[in-house]
């Protein structure tokens, strides 16, 4: 089993920074993507970023130029930092891993806000 721990969210106001961590621990076979959804109220989950274990990166449109993620391979632990935060952006995040199996596992998830 696979636990996905994240931190780092909370209330940021417009044009504003956060930066989101998750740590994989447990039953960890190869890891083939980590990366980052969220969901907003009402509506479906969707993809924000993700990366792969050789470091290629795949960002929704809506984040590109404003949101980087990257990925300590020696600590299992994929981080998404977000700038110029609109509020559109706000939603819980979460976490999401793939193994080489096609095996996924998510996070509990982290609330980020963006309000002033």
């Amino acid at each position: 089993q696979v636990q996905l721990v994240e931190s780092g969210g909370g209330l940021v106001q417009p044009g504003g920074s956060l930066r989101l961590s998750c740590a994989a621990s447990g039953s960890i076979s190869s890891i083939a993507v980590m990366g980052w959804y969220r969901q907003a109220p009402g509506k479906r989950r969707e993809l924000v970023a993700t990366i792969t274990n050789v470091a290629s990166t795949n960002y929704a449109d809506s984040v590109k130029g404003r949101f980087t993620i990257s990925r300590d391979n020696a600590k299992n632990t994929v981080y998404l930092q977000m700038n110029s935060l609109k509020p559109e952006d706000a939603a819980v995040y979460y976490c999401y891993l793939r193994n080489i199996y096609n095996y996924n596992s998510w996070g509990q998830g982290t609330q980020v806000t963006v309000s002033s």
